[in-house]
């Protein structure tokens, strides 16, 4: 793979990719110095057509855990193994396609930047109109530009600033990367978001059932999130949870005490639900089909995210280890 001599090396991560990994190595092609796939168990010849590719692979650990946070932080012990030059690291799932321009314009905003750590930029679903659950996931990664709170699983790095920070949590199952952001700003760096496309993403979504397995894995992460970093002042993802709890398991409670103390009356708690698909559905800034579809399962979404909270719940209290939550 040819190399541009930028200080970037990239970590690529995924398992049974297939076509998708190939779009993302072939996009990465005279974009970085060095580009690691690392591969967590797949079984569609991926690494076979990585390396024939010319990117150097590393298959991990079949006895341990596979986590994506495992991943990334193999991969970029794997880079600065081999690339004592590295000053920058781009983190990338197999299930997206790099954009061109955006490793040079990202790098040249950290050079121009010291005190910002991470930066990103829009993640776009590559088929959104294929599903309506592809569509969310669009509209859930339309984030705004300016200074954030966190990055997604697609960022480019200062390699010093993540190696300081000691990477991401190896155990976490989901929402490593706002996690790892929560540290790096109490270090007193920034993170970014620019106003440019980043990278296409194929969710691959057709199914309510992995629409609800990932909103559930998203319910889990909100949990573990807020049980790390919870307390003042970061309060990270606690308001999310409470919101889960609230709406996913307190409003049908609390109307199943009151249909067993008033009777029928008791249901009244359960019109909160469609007034707030409808305060929602007015704040969206799209078609109304659109605005009603995104309120609606933006509600909806707290029932598989209360599960999630439970889940986690449960496996701390068991002592066990927490098994990847998929929806692919």
């Amino acid at each position: 793979m040819n190399v541009s001599g930028n200080g970037i090396g990239v970590v690529v991560i995924g398992r049974n990719e297939g076509a998708r990994l190939e779009r993302c190595l072939v996009s990465l092609t005279g974009g970085a110095d060095k580009v690691v796939y690392v591969d967590s168990g797949s079984t569609d010849g991926s690494l076979q057509m990585a390396q024939g590719l010319g990117v150097e692979v590393l298959a991990l650990d079949l006895a341990l855990p596979f986590t994506a946070a495992r991943a990334r932080n193999e991969g970029f012990a794997r880079l600065r193994q081999g690339f004592p030059a590295l000053r920058y690291v781009q983190f990338v799932d197999g299930d997206c396609e790099v954009v061109a321009g955006w490793l040079p314009s990202a790098r040249a905003f950290l050079d121009a930047r010291p005190e910002v750590a991470v930066v990103c930029g829009r993640r776009r679903e590559r088929f959104p109109q294929g599903s309506i659950y592809n569509w969310l996931c669009d509209l859930e990664w339309d984030t705004p530009v300016g200074e954030a709170k966190a990055c997604g699983g697609d960022a480019l790095m200062r390699a010093e600033a993540f190696a300081a920070a000691g990477g991401y949590r190896s155990q976490l199952i989901a929402g490593e990367e706002p996690e790892l952001c929560v540290r790096l700003r109490a270090a007193g760096w920034k993170i970014w978001r620019l106003d440019r496309e980043m990278t296409l993403h194929d969710a691959a979504m057709t199914r309510f059932g992995q629409w609800w397995q990932r909103s559930l894995r998203g319910g889990y992460a909100f949990a573990e999130g807020a049980a790390l970093h919870g307390a003042a002042p970061e309060r990270h993802w606690l308001r999310e949870s409470r919101r889960a709890w609230f709406w996913g398991l307190g409003l049908p409670l609390a109307s199943l005490l009151g249909v067993a103390l008033l009777g029928w009356p008791g249901l009244l708690p359960l019109l909160a639900y469609p007034l707030q698909v409808l305060r929602l559905a007015r704040r969206g800034g799209h078609s109304a089909r659109e605005n009603w579809l995104w309120a609606f399962f933006l509600v909806l979404g707290k029932f598989p995210e209360m599960c999630g909270q439970v889940k986690f719940l449960l496996n701390r209290l068991g002592g066990g280890k927490a098994a990847l939550i998929e929806y692919k």
